[in-house]
């Protein structure tokens, strides 16, 4: 899921006046860094995204190395989560950050808590800049693993729980766009079919 602090790339840097050399400099570096992380993310039309993770079954330094460099992958290309899937591993485990805390869920099952559903943009690592409306539950509980297998259960609400709820779908092979109105859907095909040409 693309994180919604950072979607428009600091225009507002601008607007504070010019930047100097050295944040220059800084900024280059970051854009390079997050055009680098996103060209190893599937993309919108790669097969891949539309396929359902099998279980994890091994918990071992593979599993821990791969959480690791997904969790850089998803802060260098201003993510707010990342799933497996979504680098072409057909395993169920996704990575997040909230409240500045970077968590590894393995083996997820999420559940809603109440009835109380909300609306609001999402964004996704996959899509391009699209962004499209969608409804998740307000709160969830969620019950994983860690890297290492340890079982754990959290009750998330508001931003975390539909990060997790985004992530879990990409594990499903389930994109934003089928969560979305036909007219947002529309918009944001319109958007992503020339991307598919072009690539």
């Amino acid at each position: 899921m693309r994180d919604h602090e950072h979607d428009h790339d600091h225009e507002h840097a601008s607007d504070e006046g010019e930047l100097s050399e050295e944040e220059a400099r800084a900024e280059v570096e970051r854009l390079v860094r997050k055009e680098v992380a996103l060209s190893q993310v599937r993309q919108y039309g790669d097969p891949v995204l539309r396929m359902r993770a099998a279980d994890v079954e091994d918990f071992d330094e593979e599993l821990e190395r791969l959480t690791e460099r997904m969790v850089v992958l998803m802060h260098h290309a201003d993510g707010a989560g990342l799933a497996a899937t979504q680098l072409g591993i057909l395993r169920r485990f996704f990575v997040c950050t909230f409240e500045g805390e970077d968590r590894v869920f393995v083996n997820p099952v999420v559940t809603p808590v109440g009835a109380e559903v909300e609306v609001d943009s999402e964004g996704c690592l996959s899509l391009s800049s699209v962004r499209v409306p969608v409804e998740r539950s307000t709160r969830v509980r969620i019950e994983a693993r860690d890297a290492r297998g340890e079982a754990f259960s959290n009750e998330l609400e508001g931003y975390p729980a539909r990060v997790v709820q985004h992530e879990v779908d990409h594990l499903d092979g389930k994109l934003m766009l089928e969560r979305t109105d036909q007219e947002s859907r529309r918009e944001a095909m319109a958007v992503l079919r020339p991307r598919l040409v072009l690539s």
